[in-house]
């Protein structure tokens, strides 16, 4: 949604670079509110959603304990009731996959190929073909 007008009418293109250039002439600071990014990857992400679901889990029974007598058979019990009979044990044991090939369990064994044995083809792998190289085919 945009956001209104400062006057009666939307500012033209030259009367807001004009506003910018004479705010920057004026040495205002320029204030620009940024969320943190969050750098986690996907598979934080998910221990992390899991650990709080978890966190709510308990809270949630420990309001169903406390509950008054006389609402322990209302709608709010039943809901109450539900979220902690929830099997959130096979949400535990889920280990999300890392990608990029970086879940990949088996490494080759021996040390790395140097430079030239990858230039010469020598290091196992697809021979390299020069940089302009024709192709057949």
């Amino acid at each position: 949604m945009p956001r209104p007008p400062l006057g009666e009418r939307a500012m033209t293109a030259a009367e807001r670079q004009a506003r910018y250039r004479a705010a920057r002439m004026a040495g205002t600071p320029i204030v620009r509110p940024r969320r943190p990014a969050d750098h986690r990857g996907r598979a934080q992400r998910w221990r992390d959603a899991v650990a709080t679901l978890t966190a709510l889990q308990v809270e949630y029974a420990a309001w169903l304990e406390s509950l008054p007598t006389n609402q322990q058979e209302g709608a709010t019990a039943q809901a109450l009731q539900a979220i902690g009979e929830l099997d959130l044990g096979e949400l535990q044991a889920i280990e999300p996959p890392r990608g990029f090939g970086r879940d990949c369990t088996r490494r080759r064994s021996g040390p790395a190929p140097d430079h030239e044995q990858r230039a010469r083809g020598q290091h196992g792998g697809r021979p390299r073909l020069p940089k302009y190289a024709l192709v057949p085919g």
